[in-house]
């Protein structure tokens, strides 16, 4: 009786972190609807039960989940919901501490424990629904993750303590799973992971993330696959001729450095040097041309100097990278790097990403006035206010840049692909008009 009581609950699934956490909540709420839950995301309707999926990563994302927490604790003592569930990357790491800090929450659950948390809602985990899930992104694209966890050992990171080691998921089932997705509606694959060029080593013996790209590739109706996430040293180059063969693979790289500086670099456990991050950066544009690059770079790790620091600033300067993130360092417990002294004071650290999106702002903003005057195939993401806004194939949803199209006097659907004539340039965004196909 009480299952079929559960079963006519709705559930709010709420997520916070990182795109491979979304696909973790969309994969969630499918084996919840294929249980006959009622089942949304993130929405402001009244539910029974809350499930939030949490990001442990860093100090403000961990705040973040935290306060979440708290908030729907707030609103479960109120009485506005029935349960509050919890899961995902900070719950796997820090179970016990909420649990006695946070009583208020019915079960805690670790990133790997999806059937465990289905069955205390009382619903059965399908293994025939492995691949299917509810979208959470606009139906024209999804994220899709093709390996768990990393083998990597980054001073700073620590994913491996809440993901666990490397698993790759076979290319037939990546393959079957993109195929659903297409014939959804979905026309933009992201392919995700938490190191990508890793893929396959564990089930192949071999690096197979060109064969991945070639099978995907030939998905028929597939626009566009797009590349998260890769590892600079010992980067494989035939990825790159995967990306030469096929149109519908975006000429875009997102390849985490985290810095530039020699100290940091071997501090971090990066493997790789300046010298051979700037080989590699010239070997990769030689290749690809036309290759949008994204990157992220750590700044404040311990014993960072000012000297460190502008080794960096003169390696982004020289790079010009078409996109760029930075984020302050976090010492975080389990990690190598928790042995060192988290020497950098916090408003320096803050300083010093801060003048490092200066200095890439005005990179940008180079880069973009260069492309007035250009065409482009821009895919319309959806319309605000009064414009449409899309984005080129060197541009990624959310963290990229965005093109404004004046819906007054440009006829778009959201979903679909149109070429624009490139009139306007900001730090971070372009202007266009639509033109002829």
């Amino acid at each position: 009786m009480r299952v079929r009581d559960y079963k006519r609950k709705k559930v709010n699934v709420i997520t916070l972190g990182c795109s491979k956490n979304i696909v973790d909540s969309e994969v969630l709420m499918g084996q919840l609807k294929a249980n006959k839950f009622s089942v949304a995301h993130e929405t402001q309707n009244k539910s029974d039960i809350v499930i939030i999926n949490t990001c442990g990563f860093i100090d403000k994302a961990k705040q973040e989940s935290i306060d979440t927490i708290l908030q729907y604790a707030d609103v479960k003592r109120e009485g506005g919901i029935e349960k509050l569930y919890v899961t995902g990357c900070l719950s796997q790491r820090y179970k016990d501490s909420l649990e006695e800090e946070i009583p208020e929450v019915d079960g805690y659950f670790g990133t790997m424990e999806l059937p465990v948390l289905l069955k205390r809602l009382g619903a059965d985990y399908k293994h025939e629904l492995v691949g299917e899930r509810i979208l959470s992104t606009p139906s024209h694209f999804a994220y899709m993750k093709i390996s768990e966890g990393c083998n990597r050992t980054c001073s700073f990171c620590a994913i491996p303590l809440m993901r666990g080691q490397h698993v790759s998921k076979p290319i037939e089932e990546l393959v079957s799973e993109a195929t659903r997705l297409v014939q959804r509606g979905v026309k933009e694959i992201m392919l995700i992971a938490q190191e990508l060029t890793y893929y396959g080593l564990d089930i192949y013996k071999e690096r197979a993330l060109p064969k991945l790209i070639d099978a995907l590739a030939e998905v028929k109706g597939l626009e566009w696959i797009r590349l998260h996430y890769a590892y600079p040293s010992k980067f494989p180059m035939d990825i790159l001729d995967a990306m030469n063969r096929h149109d519908n693979v975006c000429k875009y790289l997102d390849m985490p450095l985290q810095h530039a500086s020699d100290n940091m670099l071997k501090a971090m456990r990066r493997q790789i040097t300046r010298d051979e991050m700037r080989a590699l950066l010239d070997d990769i544009r030689a290749k690809v041309p036309n290759i949008a690059i994204r990157t992220t770079m750590l700044v404040g790790f311990p014993n960072e100097t000012e000297q460190d620091f502008e080794d960096l600033c003169d390696f982004v300067r020289e790079q010009r990278f078409n996109r760029l993130g930075a984020f302050t360092y976090s010492h975080e417990e389990g990690t190598s790097g928790y042995a060192l002294v988290d020497d950098v004071p916090e408003e320096t650290k803050n300083a010093r990403a801060a003048r490092l999106m200066e200095i890439q702002s005005e990179i940008s903003q180079q880069l973009n006035d260069a492309r007035i005057g250009t065409e482009c195939r821009v895919l319309v993401d959806r319309k605000e206010g009064g414009f449409f806004i899309g984005r080129t194939e060197h541009d990624s949803p959310e963290v990229d840049n965005e093109v404004l199209i004046d819906a007054r006097v440009n006829k778009c659907k959201v979903g679909e692909f149109v070429n624009v004539r490139i009139t306007e340039a900001a730090e971070f965004d372009l202007v266009g008009e639509v033109i002829a196909n």
